[in-house]
This record gives structure tokens, C-alpha cells and sequence, in this order.
């Protein structure tokens, strides 16, 4: 009877399901490990969970996206096993966590540098803290390039078109931390969008735009200016280096939480994500490991 309400308990949120395959395991060796969370980190977390089919094939990893404040309450609510999140757990969280007798642990899985990203006409080439916060804040005087001392081919109506992210988005979180400041909030009127994929497309056909996403989002169309900490500090651009080496000013860990400490599946599959294999996963994927890795080119 004990066995049976353990099997129970565990199914609630380790999917449990039918064994295949010919290595001969029962029912009971087959999981599905629910993943959830950031948007930042949807591209990786997909890319391991399906290199981790290879590694284990009684373990299949359920991802989706939704921003880190999705999944971060989903592993509150005990209806996820990892919660994915480009920031770190708010005050707010952990209270309900100890509501739910949820113990939220953190794991760092690999580092971001937070890009800017304008459209590649526009002549930016840098850019310092107190000008984005000028732009993105409340209160800042920045609403149009000529404000900045730029002229934006293509603009014809010379307003900053300010693109952002949905506020249950890590991204936006950390954004306001690193650059507007936590007592601080943003200016109404941006257009807050659900991913960064959809941020990096908006700034590409928008010649007025200005936006902000994770670095491996992107592309050759449209451009990325080195950002500077204030006006005496060297201008360092987003990459990977840059981001663990500490030298780029809006650099993050990206994270995973889960319950407690990790136990049985989801330990394995953490395990594995550190390891070599799955951190040059993560190289691959345009952000920085957690250590140095040796990767095939």
C-alpha cells in the first residue's frame, strides 16, 4: 500500500508512462520530467531534452516557454519538476513557496549577455546604462534619436520606438534591475512583446526601434551596440566571454529551480546538463557554460 501511494505522490509531477523500446524496463522506469519556463532559455532547454533521448531513453523531458514567472509559480503549484528562469526568484516567490511547503533550490546552468539590439540601419554604435535608462525609464527624457544626438535613416518621425518584454518575463525583471534600477519602473508606451524572438523581428523591420533580448537570439539583420557601465568605462560588446568574464554590464546566470534538492531523474538529468555534453549544448546555442568545455567545432 506505502509503494503504491509513493508511486502516486511521484507521478504528480514525474509523469510516469508506459515503458518501449528493447531495454527490457518496466512501466515504473519510464519518466517524463516536466520543464517550464523561460523564453530566453526555451532553444537550450528543447536542444538538451532532445540530446538527453540519446543519454537515457526511459527519460523524456517535457519543455515550454511561458517566461520565468510561469514557470517558477508551475513549480509552486508542484505541476513541474524543473522551472526554467533568466532571474533570480523574487521575495514574493519563496513566500508562497513556504505557503505550498515548496523548497525552491536554485541551480545556475549557464550565463547570458543581454543584448541590445537596434535596426541595422540606425547609426548607435554604443550605448551607456544611464542612456537606456533614460530610454526605458520612468521619468527619462529620451523619446526621440535626436535626444541621443542620432539621425535614424528611415525614421522619418524620430521617436524611439522603446520594444520590451511581457512582465512575467525574466528578461524584463532583469532588465529593470541591471539598468533602471529596482526602485525604479518602466515608461508606459513600449510595446512589450511575449519572446525575444519576436523582439529581435520587430527591431529588424522597425527603423525607429530599439530593443532587448538574450544574446543568442541574434541575428545578422540587425545590429548590436557595445554597451558602457558609464562614460569613463571602456565599451565592451555582448558575447559569451564577456558575460562570465564579468566585463559586460548587463550579463546574467541562467537558471534552473526545482523542489528540494534534486533526487532520482531529475538529479541525472541536472547531472548531465553540467556536464561536458550538456554544456556544449549550451555554447552551441550562443551563451556561456558554466565552466570551460572542451566542444567538437
Amino acid at each position: 500500500m506505502t509503494r503504491a501511494v509513493t508511486a502516486i505522490a511521484i507521478c504528480m509531477t514525474v509523469a510516469c508512462v508506459g515503458s518501449g523500446g528493447d531495454n527490457g524496463g518496466s512501466s515504473s522506469d519510464r519518466v517524463v520530467l516536466q520543464n517550464k519556463g523561460s523564453d530566453t532559455l526555451v532553444n537550450v532547454a528543447q536542444a538538451w531534452a532532445e540530446a538527453y533521448r540519446e543519454v537515457n531513453p526511459n527519460v523524456a523531458v517535457a519543455v515550454t516557454g511561458g517566461g520565468s514567472g510561469t514557470g517558477i509559480a508551475a513549480l509552486l503549484n508542484g505541476t513541474v519538476d524543473l522551472a526554467n528562469a533568466s532571474r533570480k526568484i523574487k521575495p514574493k516567490e519563496r513566500k508562497t513557496a513556504e505557503k505550498n511547503g515548496v523548497q525552491p533550490v536554485e541551480h545556475v546552468v549557464g550565463h547570458d549577455a543581454l543584448a541590445v539590439f537596434v535596426h541595422r540601419d540606425n547609426p548607435l554604435r554604443e550605448v551607456t546604462i544611464a542612456q537606456l535608462k533614460d530610454i526605458y525609464g520612468e521619468g527619462g527624457m529620451a523619446e526621440k534619436w535626436s535626444d541621443l544626438g542620432i539621425a535614424v535613416p528611415g525614421c522619418s518621425s524620430d521617436e524611439i520606438v522603446r520594444v520590451s518584454r511581457q512582465n512575467n518575463s525574466g528578461t524584463f525583471a532583469y532588465f529593470k534591475e541591471a539598468v533602471i534600477g529596482n526602485k525604479g519602473e518602466y515608461k508606459l508606451g513600449s510595446r512589450d512583446l511575449h519572446g525575444s524572438k519576436d523582439v529581435v523581428d520587430l527591431v529588424e523591420k522597425t527603423p525607429c526601434a530599439i530593443g532587448y533580448s538574450g544574446l543568442a537570439y541574434a541575428t545578422d539583420h540587425v545590429l548590436m551596440p557595445c554597451v558602457k557601465r558609464d562614460d569613463a568605462s571602456d565599451c565592451v560588446p555582448p558575447s559569451a566571454d564577456n558575460a562570465i568574464n564579468g566585463t559586460y554590464a548587463i550579463a546574467r546566470p541562467l537558471l534552473m529551480y526545482t523542489s528540494g534538492v534534486p533526487v532520482g531523474a531529475t538529479k541525472a538529468y541536472l547531472d548531465w546538463i553540467l556536464s561536458e555534453p550538456g554544456q556544449c549544448i549550451i555554447a552551441d546555442k550562443g551563451y556561456a557554460p558554466v565552466q570551460k568545455v572542451e566542444c567538437n567545432a
